[in-house]
């Protein structure tokens, strides 16, 4: 069996696969319409040449770098030579404000910024400029730099200092322990946490994911398709790290716009995706097959019957004989639209729904859903084939990694994967790392065959669909500091946007009915749309502050305000959310299908 070497950091293990690998093609993106692609050697020596690059201008280990970028070759060239350099990683969303920006810059103490483009230069920069440290600023793209920034050419930087691979391997002797990259991840006080991986935590994610993908389906020439964030933990990890383990090939697509023709286009072996990409693609499979008339929308049905039978406890002797037929049938053509050699979709970041699960299962496509968090690094478990697959569990834990459930229910985790804590907050450390044990916060069991189930969270976190965190306690504070507002919660998990319940301010209420001649009779109120539409003035106001996944795209009105005798409100004035999703759950739920 083929097994991961022990490697001492995560520079080492790809200067390894570079120098095994060779010629052989690595990275590829689409450069006029066409594939291309840059070889191990050629992504080694980028790699050799740009470390060297930023120690040239003045950068020492330990230096925390942030990399601000879309998903292409130079980012995974970038963040391997910060660490060949001795520094340290600081990923940050595209997507992120200038406020966001400015926080990170300065709770990291980021000396330096790579960023890509001049459009994510916009609200970069002016967080570089107010900031204490960050003065150096490296662009992949040409840009225009204000007064007070040192600029330099990520492409120069590497023409300038030509250096070997094998020059740079030499020099990567930092160990396991040793600080790889900090990821900022939402925390329930709204301020996003610095957690910090180490080399080890990574390299055990990438050890315990290769054993699945060796024992459960044999290693081979793997080719991954990359299309969400590497800012975050989770693609970082499976997206990068592990292709780089697996000594695979890495396409990053196009956007989600043409995920499906690039998949077609890759014919990829494994792809890490979340559960918003599966509902999109079942409903598109779903709308081809209702096209193709009554024969194909039939196997379809008994495909689903058939699954969901399975998943319940199995097929018997009369359902084989279909079976047979959908193998012959309707799951190679669906197969064939996913390039025809996928083993297996790898799903995480959020919960899956497990009749989506299932529905993936009937058709010929393996889904392999997964269960972690940032400061796991972020793999903890994955559902296998060899454990037996059942999508309302998230499967055994990797290898190498010790679960146990405490008193009240919750998950607690120990091992090299567990982070060293949060980058300059001892308090939250100390609450969540108790005795090497990380408490994750999710409430759940094991089951007899060793797979973790999630029953429920402790933590108020909210997880989209795509697996992004939204801490709501900072939307809901930025909204009741609108005149307008006066309470506010927001709901989204599991769901492709934040919607929020409004209890508006009575104050501004009666001014507002005063200025418009309005008796002020609330429920009446609740159906003006003039009156809608001014707290949708504020909640845009709101919006306009916030990252995309914080937004509030929608609202309804509260039938009262949130009060202690309503057991809406702790004794403590905290809002109660499992209370206030019972009372407006529904219609919530609602928002996201009118």
């Amino acid at each position: 069996m083929r097994k991961l070497e022990h490697f001492p950091n995560l520079v080492t293990m790809f200067f390894t696969r570079a120098a095994a690998e060779g010629d052989k093609p690595f990275l590829w993106h689409k450069q006029n319409g066409a594939w291309v692609s840059l070889s191990w050697r050629e992504t080694a020596d980028k790699v050799a040449s740009l470390a060297a690059g930023l120690t040239a201008i003045g950068l020492t280990p330990g230096d925390r770098v942030m990399l601000v970028s879309e998903n292409r070759p130079e980012w995974c060239i970038s963040d391997l030579a910060i660490m060949a350099a001795g520094c340290v990683t600081v990923p940050t969303y595209v997507t992120n404000t200038e406020r966001d920006h400015a926080h990170i810059i300065e709770n990291s103490g980021a000396r330096a910024v790579i960023v890509s483009n001049a459009k994510l230069a916009r609200t970069l920069l002016p967080a570089a400029i107010r900031s204490s440290e960050a003065k150096i600023v490296i662009g992949i793209d040409d840009l225009r730099l204000t007064q007070g920034l040192e600029g330099h050419s990520w492409h120069a930087l590497i023409a300038d200092h030509p250096t070997k691979a094998e020059t740079a391997a030499t020099k990567a002797t930092f160990g396991r322990d040793d600080l790889a990259c900090i990821i900022y991840t939402s925390g329930t006080g709204g301020s996003p946490r610095g957690v910090m991986q180490h080399h080890g935590a990574i390299l055990h994610n990438v050890n315990g994911c290769c054993v699945v993908i060796e024992e459960d389906f044999g290693w081979a020439d793997e080719i991954f398709l990359s299309f969400l964030p590497l800012s975050h933990a989770y693609e970082h990890t499976g997206g990068q790290f592990f292709p780089i383990g697996l000594g695979a090939q890495i396409y990053y697509s196009e956007g989600l716009d043409k995920l499906a023709a690039n998949i077609e286009e890759v014919r990829p072996t494994m792809m890490i995706v979340v559960p918003r990409l599966f509902e999109v693609l079942r409903q598109r499979i779903v709308k081809a097959v209702e096209k193709q008339g009554k024969l194909s929308n039939y196997l379809l049905g008994r495909a689903q019957a058939l699954g969901a039978k399975e998943a319940a406890g199995g097929l018997s002797l009369a359902d084989k004989p279909m079976n047979l037929l959908l193998k012959a049938t309707l799951r190679p053509k669906i197969q064939k639209k996913f390039g025809g050699r996928i083993k297996a979709l790898v799903s995480g970041g959020a919960p899956l729904t497990p009749e989506v699960g299932v529905f993936f299962q009937a058709i010929g496509i393996t889904v392999l859903q997964g269960y972690g968090q940032t400061e796991s690094a972020p793999v903890i478990s994955c559902n296998r084939p060899k454990a037996g697959l059942k999508m309302d569990t998230v499967g055994p834990v990797l290898e190498g990694t010790e679960v146990r459930i405490a008193e009240d229910g919750e998950i607690l985790v120990r091992g090299e994967l567990v982070m060293h804590g949060y980058w300059r907050n001892e308090v939250e450390t100390a609450r969540v790392l108790k005795e090497g044990w990380l408490h994750t916060g999710d409430i759940g069991l094991i089951d007899e065959r060793g797979r973790i189930q999630i029953t429920d969270r402790k933590k108020d976190i909210i997880v989209n669909d795509k697996g992004e965190n939204v801490a709501p306690q900072k939307v809901e504070g930025m909204l009741t500091l609108q005149n307008e507002i006066a309470q506010a919660m927001i709901y989204g998990d599991r769901k492709p946007y934040m919607v929020a319940v409004i209890v508006p301010d009575s104050e501004w209420t009666q001014e507002w009915c005063a200025r418009n001649g309005d008796a002020c009779n609330f429920k009446r109120l609740a159906e003006n749309s003039e009156y809608r539409t001014a707290i949708g003035h504020a909640v845009e106001r709101v919006n306009k502050e916030l990252a995309v996944t914080e937004r509030v795209r929608r609202f309804i009105l509260a039938d009262n305000a949130f009060e202690i005798e309503n057991e809406q409100l702790t004794p403590s004035m905290k809002i109660r959310r499992h209370v206030l999703k019972q009372v407006y759950g529904a219609r919530l739920d609602g928002l996201y299908k009118s």
